[in-house]
């Protein structure tokens, strides 16, 4: 019997290629996770860069890779998807490995460029994958399962990270991340073989008038920068977390396994957010978002203090014992998770609807400059906190008693008020941009 239009609109048969290219974003993904959360602590604990110059590097890397990624999708097109696959993952591939056996500094940011190029090529070849092996029919479901792929790469490369660390040595991750790169390569050269995608191309020059049309309009421009205020705090999870854990709690903590009550949060709600939402105006589910997040870095401020009131270990519900700096992470981390939900789908949305029509994909590509915002900021501004509040334990002088040593970390919370402050500050700009782009509408709708 033939199936019926209804019977087709909710099949979840996609072609062979959909499929590889989302095993091979699992890999990468596990291996991407793995090596950024320890990206911080390897440059200052293994390559021995200072607080400051680590926040710049991984700063500079990080937004790189935002800013590169619609140049590498043009070149994706011109060289031809499987190309592109293979390349990348090669690239992946020598620099973690490179990364893992070599530690000097000239060196290890040589190779990080080489990550950077690669992590920044892998993401309009994937989605693009995604995009043209699917149908206006099962497109939402395509891209829903590749969120789903995405964060359980995310999550299980970061569950591994700690026994890795812990028990073979912190360099020793980037073996890891380099054994996970290779699998996608094999996948890719053995598996991954796409016909030639039909649809339009796009050049680098048509992305550079893109990206100057972007800049040109001052909303866009404001929406980045406001939005960047909630990054700068989430990207913290990589940036200050993973130290400000180690140092006040020892080597022994799980930095990595706080980070993922992120992911953990976002694919449980977001779903059902979003369609709480739907009938809101995107800027208003992204204001209720940007009220949330200051919450999560006043939790995260809380943990010294709460030690001091209740001692080392506080039971949770009677199921748990937890260091309450350990438990007020997870709470700060969750909060940061629920605010996500709330603020990235609607986003996208609002900045896809700014631009000229036929011209949204483009756009897009450019919605993400928050992160390169957010990553140069909130980096770069890392490094200075932590030099100052949460010092690295080997600038600090020998011979130190434990009473004498947590003089240098009394107010290692006060790493969260900055970021606190940040959040206030983006909330009263949102608010600000609210009311002067509905005046603003409203005033075009009157002349038209």
């Amino acid at each position: 019997m033939p199936q019926t239009e209804k019977t087709k609109s909710i099949s979840w048969k996609f072609p062979k290629d959909f499929w590889i290219a989302n095993v091979m974003e699992l890999f990468e993904r596990a291996a991407y996770y793995s090596f950024f959360i320890v990206l911080t602590l390897y440059l200052t604990n293994i390559v021995e860069f200072s607080d400051k110059e680590t926040g710049v590097i991984a700063g500079v890397f990080y937004a790189g890779i935002f800013f590169l990624t619609p140049f590498m999708g043009a070149a994706a097109d011109k060289i031809g998807f499987r190309n592109g696959m293979l390349a990348t993952f090669i690239l992946l591939t020598i620099g973690y490995l490179a990364l893992a056996l070599f530690h000097s500094k000239l060196v290890v940011l040589f190779f990080l460029l080489i990550v950077m190029v690669g992590a920044s090529f892998i993401k309009p070849l994937i989605t693009g994958t995604v995009a043209k092996t699917t149908t206006a029919d099962n497109r939402a479901r395509g891209y829903s399962l590749f969120y789903w792929i995405v964060n359980i790469g995310a999550f299980s490369g970061k569950t591994f990270v700690p026994y890795i660390r812990q028990g073979l040595g912190l360099e020793n991750v980037y073996f890891f991340s380099s054994a996970m790169a290779l699998f996608a390569l094999l996948f890719a050269y053995f598996f991954y073989n796409p016909q030639n995608f039909a649809g339009e191309k796009k050049t680098v020059k048509q992305i550079s008038e893109t990206l100057v049309k972007v800049i040109k309009r001052p909303r866009l421009v404001f929406l980045i920068l406001i939005v960047s205020g909630f990054w700068i705090t989430q990207g913290q999870l990589y940036a200050s977390m993973p130290k400000y854990v180690i140092r006040l709690l020892g080597e022994s903590a799980k930095p990595e396994w706080l980070a993922n009550v992120n992911p953990l949060i976002v694919v449980l709600l977001v779903v059902a957010i979003t369609q709480l939402m739907r009938n809101w105006k995107a800027v208003n589910s992204i204001l209720i978002g940007m009220i949330i997040m200051p919450f999560s870095a006043f939790a995260m401020s809380l943990g010294q203090s709460f030690e001091g009131a209740s001692g080392e270990l506080v039971s949770v519900f009677g199921l748990v014992s937890l260091h309450p700096l350990t438990l007020m992470m997870i709470i700060g981390i969750g909060i940061q998770g629920l605010a996500e939900c709330f603020i990235s789908p609607r986003y996208l949305e609002y900045f896809s609807l700014q631009a000229p029509k036929g011209e949204e994909g483009i756009y897009l590509g450019f919605s993400h400059l928050y992160n390169f915002v957010s990553a140069l900021a909130g980096f770069i501004l890392s490094g200075f906190l932590l030099d100052a509040y949460c010092p690295d334990p080997k600038t600090l002088p020998a011979g130190l008693t434990e009473v004498q040593r947590a003089v240098y970390y009394q107010d290692a919370h006060m790493i969260w008020y900055y970021f606190l402050a940040i959040g206030l500050v983006a909330i009263a700009a949102l608010i600000t941009f609210k009311i002067v782009t509905e005046r603003i509408d409203k005033a075009k709708a009157a002349n038209n």
